[in-house]
């Protein structure tokens, strides 16, 4: 017997349903697999209250790890018993055991388990077209990481080192100020909308950033825009208080000139071969201690609610993985 999730309604996490299903055979192109571990994001809690719509009813979750039990015709990339994990879509992660284009799988190393490579990926992915693509940081970047204790941050902050920038990191609360020390930033601000633009400035000596990291959204906009140089670049790619209000095109002129993006992981990885590029570049950085994978908590799959309440009430510190 399969355990899945499913979600009828937008709502809170009382709207996640553990059902049970049974197996099925692979079509073209797909493998059954056999999950081990399940990484839960922020876009998932996202779809679930509606702010990112999906089609309903369906199964949640982008992000797995586990092992190729069947594959269907003319799959050539994996054989049953490969280690393998995911970071896109189909949705459907939140799952025992799952249908899965094979083209999308990425072979995991021995050195690499599964709840580690669950915890990682989707969340790797992320950082590195943000920091290789939205934005290209280089030595002597100056550089805004919002939730620079977070999971994504955790990541983000010492890639960005590596790569030779000045890390400035953001937290919500004074609480997380050491973890985002120890993640690398150079100097770690405790959000407040009214200050946060004049702090950069000050530690900047007046340079302010090359680029702004934004996932908080709504009301971190404004300040994230004020903290930038001239010709520097929001990347606005989270939405935690709400989705960003609309900008005047005039606004980014009047502040000098400003580049503004809001990317998607979906559109740095719509073709196979990019995203196994950005796959590939994530294990590299695992394998060269780059980065480190960092579960900060595990729980059973039917207590994916709790999970949700966790990321989304602030009390996680960390990435949070399921295990079916």
């Amino acid at each position: 017997m399969i355990t899945t999730v499913q979600l009828n309604a937008y709502g809170t996490s009382a709207a996640l349903q553990v059902v049970a299903s049974t197996p099925r055979v692979p079509g073209r192109g797909q493998v059954w697999l056999e999950q081990a571990a399940i990484g839960v994001n922020p876009l998932d809690i996202n779809q679930r209250k509606g702010v990112v719509p999906i089609a309903l009813p369906s199964a949640l979750g982008l992000e797995g790890a586990g092992t190729v039990v069947a594959i269907g015709p003319e799959v050539t990339n994996v054989v049953p018993g490969d280690r393998v994990a995911y970071a896109t879509g189909p949705q459907g992660a939140y799952a025992s055991a799952r249908l899965y284009p094979a083209n999308r799988l990425v072979k995991l190393p021995d050195s690499l388990t599964f709840e580690d490579a669950a915890a990682t990926l989707f969340k790797g992915i992320t950082a590195q077209y943000l920091l290789k693509a939205s934005y290209p940081v280089g030595a002597g970047s100056r550089v805004l990481i919002y939730g620079a204790a977070g999971a994504v941050g955790q990541l983000m902050v010492p890639w960005a080192k590596h790569l030779g920038a000045y890390v400035i990191g953001v937290v919500s609360r004074p609480q997380s100020v050491e973890r985002a020390k120890a993640a690398g930033c150079d100097a770690v601000l405790v959000f407040d909308a009214a200050t946060l633009a004049a702090q950069v400035h000050d530690l900047t000596q007046g340079h302010k950033v090359d680029v702004v990291y934004d996932s908080i959204g709504r009301v971190s906009f404004d300040a994230s825009l004020d903290s930038l140089r001239a010709r520097g670049t929001l990347v606005s790619f989270g939405a935690s208080s709400g989705a960003p209000a609309a900008v005047e095109i005039g606004t980014l002129n009047a502040k000098g000139s400003l580049f503004l993006t809001r990317p998607s992981l979906a559109a740095h990885t719509a073709s196979a071969e990019e995203y196994q590029q950005r796959a590939q570049d994530v294990l590299d950085a695992l394998a060269a201690g780059i980065i480190r994978a960092q579960v900060w908590r595990r729980y059973p799959l039917a207590d994916v609610a709790l999970a949700h309440d966790d990321i989304e009430q602030g009390r996680s510190q960390g990435a949070v993985v399921l295990i079916p």
